[in-house]
């Protein structure tokens, strides 16, 4: 069959930089240069090319494994470890944003974080205590719970520090996508609704905060407002249809959507119903804002409107002149994405990126646009509005309201540059 000539003329711009329309894309015909991560380009084949049977398909095949594992092949697309204080007792390891199409990351690889190490906790030997200003303590084991209704969603999770490096550092860290910002993962999650355990222990009429533990060495402690725990707060038993790993919790994690990291505390065991938090030792130090002005802001809660793209990326090499697919992720903890806008020239003009649905509420929603590269120097940004037309601010904006030495809650946009040689790196605008 005779294949019509490919028509670039049709390719629209829709933005200085190469941007293109995703309909006159498709269109025209044209190919995507081959991916980043492999350079090769395409090649023409031949009758011959047929004929020779690979060695793989003149053996059987091995038996599958009682649990499946990745392919051997795919041993460059791991968790990054890290040691955030040198003793190596907070620690955690990174997701590898820039080597996963859609929006599940895969269990083992989702980002973890663990402020006394992981603890090794039998699902028998634990339980769940609800006591303070209810009208009867309770406890339950694990068996017990796994018994009552259960709700599942695909919802993201974001360390408060994630960015960290753009918010403080004076010159931009050369680094990965996953070095950077890969502190946020996105799963199914299933699990109790917290609302059921707490009608069931009767809660007193002056509660307003619920004082969560977890079982690890450090008993890491958060307050939660008891308004949240009502609204859509799960004890998370599964992460991506089986049960969640220990260092995502095991046997049981609070699950808090859109909220930081932290506050999803790791292997709870208790659950104290107050009238005001209790100050925990984070809640003091490591989880509060400064304003430029001086004033600490505590309790600060969610993870606002962000996106990132994935590719292309830091450390990437774009490998000829071409068109590219530019594609990363966007998320908010107040809702869902509404928006994702893309540009090609640092800033000067934005043209809309296409959502690939469904688009969830407080999920990663994956956003792609066709971009022609011309082998110029150029700027890639991306920037997201949520729901509630909260817009992802720039740099300046975001560092202009907090002190320099803050960094937890970044969500400024970021920038890659691409050289004319195809490098891409971390970049400020």
């Amino acid at each position: 069959m005779k294949r019509n000539k490919v028509d670039t003329k049709q390719l629209i711009e829709v933005s200085r930089g190469g941007l293109l329309e995703r309909r006159s894309f498709l269109k025209s015909g044209a190919m995507f240069v081959a991916t980043i991560a492999a350079p090769s380009m395409s090649q023409a084949a031949s009758a011959k090319d047929f004929s020779a049977l690979p060695e793989h398909m003149k053996t059987p095949g091995t038996p599958s494994e009682a649990y499946g594992q990745p392919s051997k092949y795919e041993k460059d697309v791991h968790r990054k470890g890290q040691a955030f204080f040198q003793s190596g007792i907070f620690t955690g390891a990174l997701t590898p944003l820039e080597k996963l199409r859609g929006i599940i990351t895969p269990s083992g690889l989702h980002f973890t974080i663990h402020h006394n190490g992981i603890p090794d906790i039998a699902s028998d030997n634990h339980q769940l205590m609800i006591h303070g200003m209810v009208d009867k303590p309770l406890k339950w084991d694990v068996s017990t719970l796994l018994n009552y209704p259960m709700v599942s969603r695909i919802q993201f999770l974001e360390c408060s520090g994630n960015s960290a490096a753009n918010a403080v550092s004076d010159d931009p860290v050369q680094a990965s996508t996953t070095s950077l910002h890969g502190q946020v993962s996105c799963s199914e999650w299933t699990g109790v609704p917290l609302k059921l355990l707490l009608d069931e222990a009767g809660i007193k009429p002056k509660a307003q905060w619920v004082m969560c533990e977890g079982a690890d060495g450090g008993s890491h402690v958060r307050n939660v407002p008891l308004q949240k725990l009502y609204d859509d707060a799960i004890l998370a038993f599964y992460q991506n249809g089986e049960r969640i790993r220990p260092d995502q919790g095991y046997p049981v994690r609070l699950f808090l959507p859109g909220f930081e990291g932290n506050m999803n505390v790791k292997w709870i065991h208790r659950m104290e119903v107050v009238d005001s938090p209790s100050q925990s030792k984070d809640e003091q130090s490591l989880y509060a804002e400064f304003t430029k002005e001086g004033a600490l802001h505590q309790f600060t809660f969610f993870m606002d409107v962000k996106s990132v793209i994935t590719s292309p990326s830091g450390e990437q090499q774009l490998p000829a002149n071409g068109i590219y697919e530019i594609a990363g992720l966007a998320w908010s903890g107040r809702g869902r994405v509404k928006r994702v806008e893309v540009s090609a020239d640092a800033g000067k003009t934005w043209a809309d990126a296409t959502l690939e649905g469904p688009v969830m509420n407080k999920s990663f929603v994956r956003f792609t646009i066709p971009w022609r590269w011309r082998g110029n120097n150029a700027i890639l940004l991306s920037r997201a509005t949520d729901e509630f037309g909260n817009i992802q601010p720039t740099r300046a904006e975001w560092k202009a309201k907090n002190a320099d030495y803050t960094f937890n809650h970044y969500n400024a946009i970021n920038a890659w540059h691409v050289s004319s040689a195809g490098k891409v790196s971390n970049f400020y605008v």
